[in-house]
């Protein structure tokens, strides 16, 4: 029970590490701001136009930050999801059909 309780361990700090590499990003307003994450959902940069720094008001730039953030943070989320998925399967098989699927 210890030796699969490590493995899972190990699979699971593979799996942040490979996380780790992952870039997603969200965009707004054709590329005006972008904000990239990792697959752990940690931002790694924001990007804002300097053209459009220079003709947006701060409610707008603020909404807009929010939007790229939500994205690139979804796009993590769906990332990381994908992957401790694809580790739990490989670790105890497709259970499915144990449960009639």
């Amino acid at each position: 029970m210890f030796d699969k309780l490590f493995e899972a361990q190990q699979k699971a700090g593979e799996v942040k590490q490979r996380l780790d590499g992952i870039q997603v990003s969200g965009s707004v307003e054709g590329g005006k701001i972008t904000v990239v994450a990792n697959g752990n959902k940690v931002l790694q940069s924001i990007n804002i136009d300097p053209e459009f720094l220079k003709e947006a008001d701060k409610e707008e730039l603020e909404e807009l930050m929010v939007l790229a953030v939500n994205k690139a943070l979804e796009q993590a989320e769906n990332v990381n999801q994908a992957e401790m998925a694809a580790m739990t399967k490989n670790m105890f098989g497709d259970l499915g059909g144990m449960f009639g699927k």
